[in-house]
C-alpha cells in the first residue's frame, strides 16, 4: 500500500514540475559552469534522510528535485538513475534523467533517457503525460533529423498527435516533410 502512496505522491511531485520543465525545454536550458559552492539546506537535509534510508524513493524524488532546482545536473542525473533502480517501471524518473542529461548538454543520454521514459510510459497513464510525451518525441525527432530522417518524421508525427499546438513541433514537421 505505501508503495502505491509513494508512487502517486512522486507522480504529482514530478507532474507539478514537469509543467515548468516542458515549458523551459522548448528552448536549450542554461547551465551554470560552476555549482554554488554555498551549501543548500534542503539537499543536505535530504542527504542525511538517504543516507539512513537509502530506498527512501520519497527522499530521494525530492533530492532529486532539489538538485535539479540548484541547476546541479550530475547529481540530479545520479539520483534519478537511483530512484530508476528503485522503481524501474515509473516512467517520470526517467523523463526528469532525460531533462537533467539535456540541462547538462550531455544529448547522447539524453536520447537514451526519452526512448526510456516513452517506453516506461503505460497506456492508463498516457492521458496524465501527453506534454511530456509531445516533448520527448519532439526531442527525439530533432536528434534523428540529420541522421534518420524517416525515424526523425515518425517522432515528429507522433509529438503533434500528444501536442498539435506546440509550435516547435510544427515547425520541425514542415521542414521534415519539404
Amino acid at each position: 500500500m505505501s508503495k502505491i502512496n509513494s508512487r502517486s505522491l512522486f507522480l504529482g511531485l514530478i507532474l507539478a514540475g514537469s509543467v515548468s520543465f516542458v515549458n523551459a525545454q522548448t528552448t536549450q536550458p542554461e547551465t551554470s559552469a560552476t555549482t554554488s559552492q554555498t551549501t543548500n539546506p534542503t539537499i543536505e537535509d535530504l542527504k542525511k534522510q538517504i543516507a539512513a534510508n537509502p530506498k527512501d524513493a520519497e527522499s530521494l524524488a525530492k533530492l532529486a528535485n532539489a538538485y535539479q532546482e540548484a541547476s546541479d545536473w550530475p547529481n540530479a542525473i545520479d539520483t534519478w538513475k537511483k530512484i530508476s533502480v528503485l522503481l524501474p517501471d515509473w516512467a517520470p524518473a526517467y523523463y526528469s534523467q532525460a531533462y537533467s542529461y539535456q540541462s547538462a548538454k550531455d544529448d547522447a543520454n539524453a536520447k537514451i533517457a526519452y526512448e526510456k521514459y516513452i517506453a516506461a510510459v503505460k497506456p492508463e497513464e498516457v492521458e496524465q503525460n501527453k506534454k511530456n510525451l509531445a516533448y520527448a518525441y519532439f526531442y527525439l525527432a530533432f536528434t534523428e533529423q540529420q541522421t534518420d530522417p524517416n525515424k526523425a518524421k515518425e517522432h515528429i508525427a507522433k509529438s503533434i498527435q500528444y501536442d498539435p499546438t506546440n509550435q516547435d513541433a510544427l515547425k520541425l514537421s514542415k521542414a521534415l516533410n519539404s
